[in-house]
This record gives C-alpha cells, structure tokens and sequence, in this order.
C-alpha cells in the first residue's frame, strides 16, 4: 500500500514526500482483529468458569445438596464462535412450573438471609420426619397434600409458649418411619388398638434463614481478574 503526500513550495525549491508501507495492514489488523476475538472470548468464558464452580462450591459446603447446586448453570454468547462482543451468564436455573419456589429463589435466600413468611399471612407449616418430602402428585408436602395422599384429616393443637401443630390421629408408623392410618377393630371405649397420634407439621409464624452463602464477592473478584485473562490469550 503506498501513501503520498505532496508538499510543495514557490519556485525551484518546490519539494514532494512519497512514504511507501510494504507491510499488508489490511492483513495485519484482521489478524489482530482475529487475536482479539480469541482473547477476549477465551478470558470471559474462563472468569465465568471459575464464578460458576465457586457458586457450585458455595453450595454444596453449605449443605443444600449437590441438586441445588447443578442448578447453577452458564450460557455463553455466542454460543460458537469467537466475538470482541462476547460475553458470559451465570446463573440459576429459574422453576418453569412456578408452584413452588424456584432454585433461584432458595439460592437468593440463603445468599441474603431473608425473612420468610407464609403468602396467606398465617403460619408456615414445617413438615416432621413423619410428614415425608412428597404430597398429592408427589409435589413438594404440603398440607393439604399430606391430607390427601393418606385419606387422613390433620388436626390444629394450640400450645401456650410454643410452637402448634398439626397432628395425625389414629395413625401408625409405617416400615418406611412415615405416619400412616391405622386400621383395625376399635374397642368398645373407641380406642384403635395399636393406634397413636403423630405430630405431622409444625406451625411457625415465620422464619428468618442463616446467611450461608456469599455470592456477591465473587462476581465484583471476576471483574478484576477479566483484563488479566484477556492479555493471557492476547498473542
């Protein structure tokens, strides 16, 4: 490529510069075009690696389960391919059927230690070991649930200074360690024979939930290590 630039004065001593580049800048700059595409894909994609297995980390130490924790996931843009416009997501997968809380809402929580109540503005029901994980439709246990899944009505137990309940009566402990109705022959007084009554939730007017994890440091650390990552892959 050659540029020229005359320059030129009055009379004899008129004067004219040609400058001449021989190196291919076209090819020059799509090449470091090129290099910076991959850098700069490169560094985001691994910074958002190490913000998602840190998040992963977090949760798994905190105790909430292996489950909670893949549900912290990554998306990259684009997809495929390389861009100096690329950039990363890393976030919790949000509960698409909305009837219970999302993984999300339950990684939020922890993450801020909120203050949890019942939506109906009455008590959260707390299910004992009794209750089991599952209601009608194996959906999350709830009371409700709990009634229909055992054909059994639960019973309200006021208690001064603590905590009410939500009992079972004329119920069994089945192999499993869960409450079940008890059947059988009733004696003359009503007693079910063999039969007992089980605490199945326990009612709380609300809740407020330990701070076990600390996501908000490691997204502003992922900031500062970016540019380092970049210049790595910037050859």
């Amino acid at each position: 490529m050659t540029y020229a630039h005359g320059l030129e004065g009055g009379g004899a001593r008129g004067m004219k510069l040609d400058i001449t580049l021989d190196a291919n800048i076209a090819g020059m700059m799509e090449a470091e075009i090129l290099a910076g595409e991959k850098a700069v894909t490169g560094g985001i994609r691994e910074v958002a690696d190490w913000v998602k297995a840190d998040w992963r980390g977090q949760v798994i130490s905190a105790g909430l389960g292996q489950r909670l924790a893949n549900t912290i996931r990554q998306n990259n843009y684009p997809a495929r391919g390389e861009s100096l416009g690329a950039a990363s997501l890393v976030y919790a997968r949000p509960n698409r059927k909305r009837r219970s809380a999302s993984a999300a809402d339950v990684i939020d929580a922890f993450d801020r230690g909120l203050m949890i109540r019942s939506r109906e503005g009455f008590f959260l029901a707390i299910p004992t070991a009794a209750a089991g994980m599952k209601g009608w439709g194996r959906e999350r246990i709830t009371p409700g649930g709990w009634e229909k899944r055992n054909g059994m009505r639960l019973r309200f137990v006021y208690r001064r200074g603590r905590h009410a309940l939500l009992v079972a009566d004329d119920a069994r402990f089945g192999r499993d360690g869960l409450a079940r109705q008890k059947r059988g022959r009733r004696r003359k007084d009503g007693i079910l024979t063999g039969a007992a009554t089980v605490p199945i939730f326990v009612l709380i007017p609300q809740v407020r939930l330990k701070k076990r994890l600390d996501l908000g440091p490691v997204a502003r650390a992922a900031e500062s290590r970016l540019p380092a990552a970049i210049l790595r892959r910037w050859k």
